[in-house]
């Protein structure tokens, strides 16, 4: 939260136009994309994986909800039933490749990453599909009591991801597993089936995703989705997921989509040309990295700086 609070301090010093009231309520409906997909990431980093294909994934699901709904002509509500269970299983297949065929998770979501995209590309002879329907645009510009519909999606899931990965059997597995794989196996845990659970997830996450990403542009297309792996990724590692895995808080991790998502708000009210953002996002997640794997080491410096109260 610390992070957030300077990001944007920083940010609106810079520019006058990011406390503007249109300024901010999109940026809360483009952060909702971003946490939501995040919240996947962040469970595949607990389990000592990682997702580096949701965003291609989002550029599949798009395509195929849009061609389900305006070419074929299938009913919304069963066509985001079918995009949630298309993004469960593309998860699911992830998961089994890591953990049932041993390929590193690195590798196997690599390899969805360019796999899904391509798959995008086969749809509509790989030619975005707009105005799929009229009936999506309240799924995200709606309003429920005054609020937009986006907060409650992710209210909803954060507050059931949290629970999760607090209270139930299956969050408690998941930290094991990411903790210290050989333990949990001995312990009982199927390490291999919390493995592919954690994959799913981050599926059927990244379909979410898609489905308000569909209704906030109306369209599909298979370029959507570039780069947001990477942005997950970096808010759950700002969050303080530690890549090792098995340790961090999944609430964090809406913390961190909110830094990033504010760094490139900030980045795009200044001008600033995209090459360099892109440069200045990868500085950012390299840094968090970096923080991550040296947390010991830099936890000890900050205590020899601090004296000791003991005489």
């Amino acid at each position: 939260m610390a992070a957030t609070i300077l990001v944007a301090f920083l940010v609106a010093v810079t520019t006058e136009r990011f406390l503007e009231v249109n300024n901010l309520r999109n940026l809360a409906l483009q952060v909702s994309i971003v946490s939501l997909m995040a919240i996947g990431s962040t469970v595949v980093i607990f389990a000592q994986g990682i997702d580096l294909s949701p965003g291609s994934m989002v550029a599949l699901m798009t395509m195929v909800f849009a061609v389900s709904v305006k070419f074929v002509g299938i009913p919304l509500p069963i066509a985001i039933l079918l995009i949630l269970l298309l993004g469960f299983f593309l998860g699911s297949i992830n998961g089994f490749l890591t953990a049932y065929v041993r390929i590193p998770s690195f590798i196997t979501t690599l390899a969805g990453l360019s796999a899904y995209r391509g798959m995008a590309f086969m749809f509509n002879k790989g030619s975005p599909v707009f105005s799929i329907s009229d009936s999506l645009d309240p799924l995200f510009y709606g309003k429920f009591l005054g609020i937009p519909m986006p907060f409650f999606y992710v209210v909803f899931f954060f507050a059931l991801a949290s629970f999760a990965m607090r209270y139930t059997r299956l969050g408690r597995r998941i930290y094991a597993v990411g903790g210290n794989p050989p333990a949990a196996q001995l312990s009982g845990i199927n390490v291999k089936l919390t493995q592919l659970i954690a994959f799913a997830i981050a599926g059927f996450m990244a379909a979410v995703a898609s489905i308000l990403m569909a209704a906030r542009l109306n369209s599909g297309s298979p370029n959507y989705g570039v780069g947001m792996e990477l942005q997950a990724i970096a808010a759950a590692v700002i969050g303080g997921a530690s890549l090792t895995g098995g340790r961090g808080n999944i609430l964090s991790t809406l913390f961190g989509a909110l830094t990033i998502v504010i760094v490139q708000n900030g980045l795009n009210l200044n001008a600033v040309p995209t090459s360099l953002q892109n440069i200045i996002i990868g500085l950012i997640i390299l840094l968090a990295v970096g923080i991550d794997m040296w947390r010991e080491e830099i936890g000890l410096i900050f205590q020899r700086m601090i004296p000791s109260r003991n005489p």
